[in-house]
């Protein structure tokens, strides 16, 4: 057994002696296509430099001068021009040292540099994890850009707090200051000027190019800008409020990027939770459906985090099962030893994994209190897809509109049989919503969601979307969530007699519940599903089982957010992280609870979902 940990150790030195070396001057282990050629330059004898640049009218002109050689090399190699003209504080001393890629740079690099050489629009979003200069890499290759190729291009740095926004506008101020003057291709010497009298907008003397600052915390400012660039940083942190929205600053600045070469958005951003505007977007482009390239850095691709096993031998003779599969992914020992040392700073592995995550959904798992596994959410994710119907019903028909509040993945099917499920909320834009689930009951398959409706109306109103939606689905079984229609104080202008009553007078095809008076010892049956804090567990506990199973077909993303966001509480209580919702959550789990129990499956009927 120690011989094969021994073998097991061995081949792991062999591992970190195989990694590809990178030599930004020399051209090895760059981006692109390149070709040895003979330099000019000083002690460099040869490199590989792109083939753009021996393409390039100009290069039989440099071939014998150093600096015009350099200058050229510059335009068409942002690698080689970020090791001759950009300067960094080195995160280990302190000092200032060249600025040469890590693997994560290089990763984000191909991917705007595919985008460029093909001569499209440079559209990026990009969730990082902590210290590996993400922000860096985006600002100096739109630095690059303004620097070594366009003229009057002007660009935006956009941030959660302006001071966000003025320390990534500060690493340009430093790369003026320091870059090489036999390198600067302006009229000017290099360096900021104020421009027209605003505290906000930098002219880079020479080049004619603005780089503006904003912060999202005033979305206006950034309105008309003539932006050919924009640097959109710290994205889940940006305010949303009622009034102020981070797509208002979307629409702001992106509206106005035309879609040509050289013109560039960049979206990034560390997680905060999910639900917000970066993880919607984040979710949109992973699947293809945005316009922009999804792009995630683990933590294992970071090149600080790693830490040398004192005895490599006795360290792989102790991999726990995790572990080994970390190595047979292709880690080296001395990351796996990091990450174990990391992780005894932590009460348990999901704060480990949230803070350095090994995939997106790690990234957007915040708190050890949920009540559903990661994991299985992403299962349940993997078959979401946006509607291909947004609109309403009228007169019993589906009237398409992109603005409606009902969403439908499926008509109704003859022979089906389907339950409504109802959750009902507030009547204001402040209040909870109010969301009605449309499931579908097939034998031998797995309950479907097959359409949504989601909004606030006034509750009369309500109850008559809730019957035409339960119609027009071969008359299903209508389940209204009933606490808010038995509570006065909920519905401001309508009695709960009223609203009940006229339920039952429109549709007839209602669940109904057992009522026991224990005043009078009568029985009775009445509208609704009533939630209390033994029917929510019993609720939540067949969720979780159906979740963890992968045991039904959700099709909205939103829900899986809230399933994300849902937490224990003291006491044994349930209920979504402050500021988030539940409402789609809980008219899943009364949908999911009564249609089930009125058809039961045989135990091992079907497989679950995520081994489909």
């Amino acid at each position: 057994m120690d011989a094969a940990y021994d073998v097991l150790a061995a081949v792991d030195s062999i591992r970190s002696s195989l990694a590809v070396r990178y030599r930004p001057r020399e051209g090895m282990g760059c981006y692109g296509v390149r070709r040895k050629v003979d330099t000019p330059v000083q002690g460099l004898p040869s490199a590989y430099v792109p083939v753009t640049m021996l393409d390039d009218p100009g290069y039989l002109k440099v071939v014998c001068d150093s600096d015009g050689w350099r200058r050229l090399r510059c335009r068409h190699d942002f690698e080689f021009w970020c090791v001759e003209c950009v300067r960094i504080k080195d995160k280990k001393t302190g000092e200032s040292i060249p600025f040469e890629l890590n693997r994560p740079q290089r990763r984000v690099l191909s991917v705007l540099e595919d985008d460029r050489m093909a001569g499209r629009p440079i559209r990026l979003i990009l969730l990082k994890a902590r210290q590996w200069g993400g922000s860096t890499l985006v600002q100096m290759y739109m630095a690059w850009i303004q620097c070594c190729h366009r003229r009057n291009w002007y660009s935006l740095i956009c941030a959660h707090l302006k001071d966000t926004s003025a320390a990534i506008r500060g690493m340009y101020s430093r790369l003026l200051a320091s870059y090489p003057p036999e390198l600067w291709e302006g009229d000017e010497a290099p360096g900021f000027r104020g421009y027209e009298g605003s505290h906000n907008m930098r002219l880079i003397s020479g080049r004619e190019c603005v780089v503006t600052l904003a912060s999202a915390e005033r979305p206006d400012s950034v309105r008309g800008g003539d932006y050919a660039m924009a640097h959109l940083s710290e994205m889940a942190y940006w305010a949303d409020s009622p009034s102020r929205q981070p797509d208002d600053v979307i629409r702001a600045v992106c509206g106005g990027v035309a879609l040509v070469p050289y013109s560039l958005i960049a979206v990034e951003s560390t997680a905060n939770g999910v639900g917000n505007y970066f993880h919607s977007e984040w979710l949109r482009c992973r699947s293809g459906e945005g316009d922009k390239h999804a792009v995630f850095v683990p933590w294992f691709e970071i090149d600080l985090y790693r830490y040398k096993p004192p005895e490599p031998v006795a360290f792989a003779s102790s991999l726990t099962k995790d572990e080994k599969r970390m190595w047979c992914m292709g880690l080296t020992l001395d990351r796996i030893y990091w990450r174990r040392l990391k992780r005894s700073e932590y009460a348990n592995e999901q704060q480990m994994r949230s803070e350095y995550p090994a995939d997106d959904s790690e990234a957007f798992v915040t708190t050890g209190a949920g009540v559903f596994e990661a994991s299985d959410i992403e299962v349940l994710r993997g078959r979401c897809v946006p509607a291909p119907f947004c609109g309403s019903l009228e007169c019993g028909r589906p009237v398409e509109d992109p603005a409606g509040l009902l969403k439908i993945w499926k008509h109704p099917e003859t022979g089906v049989r389907y339950v409504v499920s109802a959750d009902i909320g507030g009547t204001r834009a402040e209040s909870d919503w109010s969301v009605a689930s449309v499931l579908a009951f097939v034998p031998d398959a797995w309950p479907e969601v097959v359409a949504q409706w989601r909004g606030h109306v006034p509750h009369d109103c309500l109850v008559t979307v809730l019957a035409d939606l339960a119609r027009y689905y071969n008359h299903a079984l209508l389940v209204v969530e009933s606490n808010t229609l038995e509570t006065r104080d909920a519905l401001m202008e309508d009695s709960a007699e009223f609203i009940v009553n006229r339920l039952g007078r429109c549709y007839s095809n209602l669940y109904r519940r057992e009522s026991f008076d224990t005043v009078t010892g009568e029985r009775s049956t009445r509208i609704g599903f009533h939630t209390n804090r033994s029917t929510k567990a019993m609720l939540i506990i067949n969720l979780q089982g159906l979740v963890r199973e992968g045991a039904y077909v959700e099709r909205d993303n939103d829900a899986c957010n809230e399933l994300a966001t849902y937490e224990h509480g003291p006491g044994g209580t349930y209920g979504a992280r402050r500021g988030f919702h539940d409402d789609i959550l809980m008219s899943r789990a009364i949908g999911l609870f009564i249609g089930m129990s009125q058809q039961p499956r045989a135990a091992g009927a079907l497989p679950p979902l995520r081994s489909w």
